[in-house]
């Protein structure tokens, strides 16, 4: 049975295009979900001269109950239950308030995306490849699961409740043949900053000014080669830091004059 299938969730943009760019460059079978649908299908075409075996393309909104079940169950009759590796990728921030400022509408989008969103995905397609007693969960973090700041309570949140569903999943896999990795780069530029500062663009380019971020296609290769690994052998945990970057607080950034 073929466990080529590569699902990967968030897939339009960011990380997630960047990991389906460089797994067609490897010939696998892809399958990719998001929310923009056109985005995904104007990438097929490339995907396919990059090398893909195959590009299946499925609406996916990830805080929606409906349209993840309607998403696992097109997976599970392609791949026929045998997945070669489910990247959970689809995560935001919104905004930088403190808590006590905090608009509870828009922690809930958050908290629903970032831990309710990976565990439907996770729940629809696992029991199929604890079946096959193969294939490779990832679950696409951040330092945000390690380190806190202010501002980002409900996203840290969020991605230290990752790190728990990963533990915790690497108990009940334990014998399954399934690994378990989660990825928690630091900075990477993305559209992720455009929709933490809702749709400002200036302020989510000054993030990354004067420093050299990570980019998507650097959480990309790790991830293809965790994934590549010989089938004993399981990375927990990757922490990705840019050079220029310490910790969240601490980012050296290079004088306009220099």
């Amino acid at each position: 049975m073929d466990r080529s299938f590569i699902v990967i969730t968030g897939a339009s943009s960011g990380i997630g295009k960047a990991c389906a760019e460089l797994f067609s460059r490897s010939n696998y079978h892809l399958i990719l979900g998001a929310r923009r649908l056109e985005l995904l299908e104007e990438q097929k075409t490339n995907l396919l001269d990059l090398g893909a075996a195959s590009v299946d393309c499925i609406p996916l909104d990830v805080s929606d109950n409906e349209s993840t079940t309607n998403f696992c169950t097109s997976v599970l009759e392609l791949t026929k239950g045998s997945i070669g590796a489910l990247i959970n990728n689809a995560g935001l921030a919104i905004g930088v308030d403190h808590l006590s400022k905090g608009d509870i509408s828009e922690w809930e989008t958050v908290i629903n995306t970032n831990i309710t969103g990976v565990l439907r995905v996770t729940r629809g397609l696992l029991p199929a490849m604890i079946d096959f007693q193969s294939g490779h969960l990832f679950l696409l973090s951040s330092i945000a699961a390690h380190q806190v700041y202010e501002g980002g309570g409900v996203y840290c949140a969020t991605k230290h409740a990752v790190k728990a569903l990963a533990k915790t999943l690497k108990l009940e896999l334990n014998g399954t043949g399934i690994r378990v990795t989660t990825i928690d780069p630091g900075m990477v530029e993305t559209d992720f900053s455009v929709t933490r500062f809702r749709g400002d663009k200036s302020k989510a380019d000054s993030t990354y000014a004067g420093m050299t971020p990570l980019t998507g296609e650097d959480i990309a290769a790790c991830v293809l080669f965790a994934f590549e690994r010989p089938a004993h052998l399981n990375i927990d945990e990757m922490i990705l830091m840019p050079t220029d970057q310490a910790t969240v607080y601490k980012v050296h950034r290079k004088s306009p004059y220099s």
